[in-house]
């Protein structure tokens, strides 16, 4: 996996394909393996790069001074400028879709479609910001991610009756994270990204193609958030039945459709 070296830490990244490139971003606590399924189908037409978040994957932890989801969109406007890319398209899902929507805004010239997916740029509302914000603390304090939130956290990216292969998959990952890599990488994220201001205002100063995708169960990020985006955006929000969260994972090949269609109206051939 090739890497580019960034505030003295390795961001690891992949790069599939030929054509228009599209900048794909993946949920926090997971990495590029998320996208496996829209890899494999987007890079028989595009350019697909998906870099692994700081402290995730491949990728080493956080660097220090990393405060902002701009301080994110940065890294990866970063990336573009070191692959010679000047013009790209950004998929990003939860997180993802929070640093795409910094890059995009910062990235005027350059982003020319933007699809935000399983996301929300408002800031997050107070019953869930105390909820997580406690279990940051949680983890921090423990070194490890503890048994109950475990079972509490798992279930937040799936479909209410989910695969078994996909939540124990996480529930080992999760359990499997360094105490190190907790403290300086998950748990700052984690602050970073349920602390996030109001950024919708960015959605209304967008005039690009966009596109909002939500699955029908999400339970952290539901439809309506991704309704006021698609108002603000002007753009079609569609809902993918019988998915949660991670509906690159849950339904994949709605998911590669709904992508292919939406990006051959879009981008160049």
């Amino acid at each position: 996996m090739p890497k580019l070296q960034l505030h003295n830490r390795n961001m690891h990244y992949e790069d599939h394909g030929n054509g228009f490139p599209l900048l794909l971003g993946h949920s926090y606590l997971f990495d590029a393996e998320m996208w496996r399924p829209q890899i494999e189908a987007l890079s028989k037409y595009y350019r697909v790069i998906v870099p692994d978040l700081w402290g995730h994957g491949n990728s080493e932890d956080l660097p220090e001074g990393h405060q902002t989801l701009t301080d994110l969109a940065q890294d990866y406007l970063a990336l573009m400028d070191h692959l010679k890319i000047t013009h790209f398209a950004v998929i990003g899902l939860s997180v993802g879709g929070m640093w795409g929507t910094e890059l995009a805004a910062i990235a005027k010239e350059r982003c020319t479609a933007l699809v935000l997916m399983d996301t929300f740029v408002g800031r997050e509302p107070e019953v869930t910001h105390q909820r997580y914000f406690a279990m940051m603390d949680a983890i921090e304090q423990a070194g490890t991610i503890p048994l109950p939130l475990l079972e509490q956290i798992v279930p937040l990216f799936f479909r209410r009756t989910p695969d078994p292969a996909l939540t124990t998959a996480l529930s080992q990952h999760l359990a499997a994270l360094s105490a190190q890599n907790l403290r300086n990488s998950i748990v700052p994220l984690g602050r970073m990204i349920f602390g996030r201001p109001d950024r919708c205002n960015l959605l209304e100063q967008m005039n690009i193609p966009a596109l909002v995708v939500t699955g029908e169960q999400d339970m952290p990020r539901p439809p309506q958030e991704g309704h006021l985006m698609a108002e603000k955006l002007n753009c079609n929000q569609t809902i993918v039945a019988d998915a949660g969260h991670i509906c690159t994972l849950e339904q994949p090949q709605r998911v590669n459709t709904l992508l292919l269609e939406f990006l051959a109206q879009t981008l160049p051939a």
